[in-house]
């Protein structure tokens, strides 16, 4: 039985804490500042597994003394992204796994820093991007001789988009206007560089529908430091409806609100409403040389809403919640295999596919995912996703 202990009964710790309790593997301690918060999503699961705990986890103390009340074999953090190297601090002091959700570049690199001869696993940046973006990226990638360039680009869309912003609030707004905000990672033409958010503004056609990508932060996690002196370009780009970019431009850039997003926040959250009616639109393109010749392979899937525990999920809630399910999974049950910093790209795609928690990234959720789950490559050849 693996006993994990997770911070924030939000959109999507209330689904990582009802994936694993209800698996029958997993004790399930969620904690969250908000004693109701935590109780009203242990209720709703209604799981003997599942506990429910009052903590203020930005609290370095009150989080030591819950590890050393309820000792655990990990700890997920489903908190905003700056809350999480005070818990990585205390995995490290108590000697447990750790995962987040985090997209920020600098906690990362922070969390790197303390994992540093750490015996135990630290996983950042776990969830859809960055996380499951990086896996099926470093698949594609495996399967070139040299390569030219790696494109990720991930859309977390309102089905039925009918505001100025074409947009609807699916996910947290801070890190939200993190993302937009702040300086983005890329490779351009062999040289690692920042390049502005909001920015890089390119069309994409998928399945007769058309999307604008642009760039903004974190998604590219540590892609370019494990392929940056093989990939002469490299980029990662969030996918919208054409037209949401020049509004964001306008509201980050032109009126200043990127310098004060506390009223960015208020703003989007009061004017933008959340919706479960979503779906995630993911897209990889990798090219490279294959036998001597010029290709391209692509991995692309979209995921809608799901039901799950007689509930509906929204499909940012499926596809990140799944994502870090699977990764907790691998690694608890991996006997070692996992320590220190451990990237996304350290996962096998076929691998977090069959498994329990990430088959929800599947068309057909439930279904047994075997070996011919495939790539398609532009000139016309399939490869199989390699475990």
């Amino acid at each position: 039985m693996h006993k994990v202990l997770i911070l924030g009964a939000g959109k999507i710790g209330a689904l990582i804490s009802g994936l694993l309790a209800e698996s029958g593997e997993y004790l399930v301690h969620l904690a969250d500042v908000s004693a109701t918060a935590a109780a009203d999503v242990v209720k709703a699961h209604g799981l003997p597994k599942l506990q429910a705990h009052a903590l203020d986890a930005a609290d370095p103390a009150a989080l030591r003394r819950q590890l050393q009340a309820a000792p655990v074999d990990a700890v997920i953090s489903s908190l905003p992204y700056y809350c999480n190297v005070a818990v990585a601090e205390a995995a490290r002091d108590a000697g447990i796994h750790y995962f987040d959700l985090t997209e920020d570049v600098a906690v990362t690199r922070a969390v790197r820093r303390i994992a540093d001869g750490a015996s135990q696993a630290f996983v950042p940046q776990c969830g859809l991007a960055p996380g499951f973006i990086s896996i099926a990226a470093n698949e594609l990638i495996g399967h070139f001789e040299e390569l030219r360039t790696v494109k990720l680009r991930v859309g977390a869309l309102p089905q039925h988009p009918n505001n100025v912003l074409k947009y609807s609030l699916t996910w947290s707004t801070e890190g939200l206007i993190n993302e937009y905000g702040n300086p983005c990672e890329a490779i351009v033409d062999a040289r690692r560089i920042e390049v502005a958010p909001l920015e890089g503004l390119e069309e994409i056609e998928i399945d007769g529908t058309l999307y604008e990508a642009f760039n903004t932060s974190g998604g590219l996690g540590s892609l370019a430091d494990t392929y940056g002196d093989r990939s002469k370009n490299m980029d990662y780009k969030t996918m919208r409806y054409p037209g949401h970019c020049e509004q964001m431009r306008l509201l980050m850039n032109d009126l200043k609100l990127n310098h004060d997003r506390g009223t960015l926040k208020r703003i989007l959250e009061n004017a933008v409403p959340q919706t479960l009616q979503d779906v995630v639109v993911i897209y990889v393109a990798v090219t490279g040389k294959q036998d001597g010749e010029l290709r391209e392979e692509n991995y692309v899937n979209k995921v809608y809403p799901q039901m799950i525990a007689d509930r509906l999920w929204s499909a940012i809630q499926v596809t990140t919640a799944s994502g870090i399910a699977a990764v907790v999974d691998l690694v608890l049950g991996g006997g070692g295999q996992y320590r220190g910093f451990v990237r996304q790209e350290d996962f096998k795609l076929l691998a977090v596919l069959q498994n329990r928690f990430g088959k929800h990234y599947v068309a057909g959720a439930g279904k047994e995912i075997s070996a011919s789950m495939v790539v398609s490559g532009r000139s016309g050849h399939q490869r199989l996703a390699r475990n």
